[in-house]
């Protein structure tokens, strides 16, 4: 079992809080429409900062642990990728002026933090109380993957989603963004703009991909320090991986039929411990390097195949898939 002491917690929240406020700061300070060698300049210096913290975590806590966290920071990274899909629908839908993109991204990924980091501590404690819950999470993960193979050449109904309806219920709504403001007085009245409707769409949607991804990191590391920081640096590096790769997710076919597979794996994996601990010891696990190994492979030959599908078939487009048929496909499937 990994020891991390109160002063580890501290430093590592701590960094992850400079880092976002240094996102803050120059999203607030300079609304700007980010280009391409802005956001690579971004991309590795967040890559860079992940890695450094995993090599300084590998040689303190050992090997083992090393691996879960680059195990799990993968995972992430490439779940996140998935949520690109989403905020990039997100941000067409709702018509969002480039110069307030990088600001919206930024707040979306302080909810993200905010929501997981409590799903993460609920998770560690129901799994160090209750041992059935790798079989609940293994089943959970088991749907999920169903589902969004299922689903995998839909995208999501925004608009449709409860988090955004309520919002829409609870306050008018301007037609036109008015800066960078979340809400404006006109006539006299409070009204929200279209930008506090589409933070509460990012903040919504972040909730269900919580739901996905943190019992996904959890079938590579049971410890509850490693999920909170592979999660927090794969978010982190989420805003300038979103500039960066924005003209090039519409070609990533078959990422959602990649993802279905790795959330099944780790379903099973999830599922075999469980009958290891809990049923029979001489029921085999899957190692940790073993699902590393296998996670890569899947994206690998995801991405390979995506480019050469879309290079021989141009009007292939990808989607980022949902866990339920939209309105529109179940419409079309009634008529």
């Amino acid at each position: 079992m990994l020891e991390v002491s109160g002063l580890a917690w501290a430093a590592t929240i701590g960094v992850i809080v400079l880092l976002l406020a240094l996102d803050l700061i120059v999203a607030a300070a300079r609304p700007h429409r980010v280009g391409f060698r802005e956001a690579v300049l971004w991309s590795v210096f967040y890559i860079a900062v992940a890695i450094a913290f995993g090599v300084v975590f590998w040689m303190l806590a050992g090997s083992q642990f090393g691996i879960e966290y680059f195990s799990g920071y993968i995972v992430e990274k490439s779940l996140s990728v998935d949520n690109l899909f989403v905020f990039v629908i997100i941000m067409t839908t709702f018509s969002v002026p480039e110069e307030h993109q990088h600001k919206v991204l930024t707040f979306g990924i302080v909810l993200a933090l905010i929501m997981r980091g409590i799903f993460i501590a609920v998770g560690a404690t129901l799994l160090n109380a209750f041992s059935f819950m790798f079989l609940l999470f293994g089943l959970l993960l088991l749907f999920t993957a169903v589902q969004l193979f299922r689903h995998r050449d839909e995208d999501p109904d925004v608009e449709d989603n409860a988090v955004v309806k309520g919002a829409r219920r609870l306050f008018p709504v301007t037609d036109e963004y008015h800066g960078g403001r979340l809400f404006a007085r006109i006539d006299g009245k409070r009204f929200a703009t279209p930008l506090f409707i589409v933070l509460v769409a990012i903040g919504g949607i972040d909730l269900l991909f919580a739901l996905d991804s943190i019992p996904a990191v959890f079938g590579v590391t049971s410890e509850a320090f490693i999920v909170f920081a592979a999660n927090a640096f794969a978010l982190l590096g989420l805003r300038a991986l979103f500039f960066l790769v924005k003209g090039l997710l519409d070609r990533l076919v078959y990422l959602s039929a990649g993802l279905a597979v790795i959330l099944a794996f780790i379903g099973v994996k999830l599922i075999l411990h469980w009958l290891h601990v809990d049923i029979a010891p001489g029921v085999p696990e899957i190692p940790t390097p073993l699902s590393l190994g296998v996670i890569v492979g899947i994206l690998v030959i995801v991405t390979v195949a995506s480019l050469v599908k879309t290079r021989n078939d141009p009007a292939a487009t990808a989607h980022p898939g949902s866990l339920r048929a939209s309105r529109k496909k179940a419409d079309e499937g009634a008529s």
